[in-house]
């Protein structure tokens, strides 16, 4: 038990009672003081911890899963693998995602700006409409994966492999053009 707490509130303590990213302190658990929110450290989460802004994930599977629409705005996601996953409308924005794996993905109209996603692997996914303005994708791997209408505004692409990649209507990096129809591999 936490400093003689009654047994209830050492319960829902040690269930680590999280409300979107903060922990509910002991006050607010039944001691009556105050319902402040403390802020919770996302030093290295388990991978059956619920999916929040800042998350910090290591060598997690959520191959096959339905995940769409998650916020893991300013996630750490080292190792993850997303294949064969549907991460559509997941808000990825200024998350660190080194070596993530999303090969033959759905990951339509994902948000990644701002996010690192060095050495990255979206081979064979579909990024429709997803956003990578200002991402860092350097060593990313694009192999026939579908990028069409994706916005690559101001993204660093050194390195990247877009080999076989459809990027029609993408707007490249410079923010201007937009690949033509029929853009595969390179924006024409």
């Amino acid at each position: 038990m936490f400093w003689g707490l009654n047994k209830a509130v050492t319960q829902r303590l040690q269930a680590g009672a999280l409300v979107a990213g903060f922990a509910l302190n002991a006050f607010a658990l039944g001691l009556g003081l105050s319902t402040s929110l403390v802020p919770v450290s996302h030093s290295l989460a388990a991978c059956t911890d619920v999916a929040a802004p800042g998350v910090n994930w290591r060598r997690c599977y959520f191959d096959g899963q339905d995940l769409r629409g998650l916020n893991l705005e300013g996630a750490k996601l080292r190792d993850v693998t997303f294949q064969r996953a549907n991460v559509s409308e997941t808000n990825f924005a200024e998350a660190d995602i080194y070596r993530g794996k999303f090969i033959s993905a759905e990951v339509v109209q994902a948000d990644f700006r701002d996010a690192r996603l060095q050495s990255a692997d979206f081979t064979r996914a579909n990024l429709n409409g997803s956003d990578f303005s200002n991402a860092d994708l350097r060593g990313a791997r694009f192999v026939d994966a579908i990028l069409t209408n994706a916005d690559l505004t101001g993204a660093e692409v050194g390195d990247a492999i877009f080999r076989d990649a459809d990027l029609s209507g993408a707007t490249w990096i410079d923010g201007q053009r937009v690949c033509s129809p029929g853009s595969i591999g390179a924006c024409r």
